[in-house]
């Protein structure tokens, strides 16, 4: 599998990563950071978190961005692009436990070199 492939993630804000050491179980990281920091390990190819100015998630009322305030149901989105083989692994790793995340693979195509 050579192709490039997109996965998108998308949560709420108020989303924390599992604990998974002691200072995890003191001050769980929030899961957008904490996906960030596996991916850029697992040495995915790109590994954005989306900026959301307004949204909603399955059964959520629409929430707009505030300057001075987030609100918990508010709507975050990781993208993360490589190789196909690369990212489906890194979702087997670390998609466990992900129950409240929407993981959305869509397939990739690179623009031909115009001449």
């Amino acid at each position: 599998m050579t192709k490039l492939i997109s996965l998108r993630l998308y949560f709420h804000h108020s989303e924390r990563a599992r604990p998974t050491r002691f200072w995890h179980r003191v001050s769980r990281p929030s899961l957008a950071s904490h996906l960030l920091r596996h991916a850029k390990n697992a040495g995915i190819e790109q590994a954005l978190l989306h900026r959301v100015h307004a949204g909603y998630l399955k059964g959520d009322r629409l929430h707009h961005e505030h300057i001075e305030f987030a609100h918990h149901r508010f709507p975050h989105c990781i993208e993360l692009i490589d190789l196909e083989a690369k990212v489906r692994d890194f979702w087997h790793v670390h998609g466990k436990g992900l129950d409240n995340v929407r993981a959305i693979f869509l397939p990739c195509e690179i623009p031909t070199q115009v001449t």
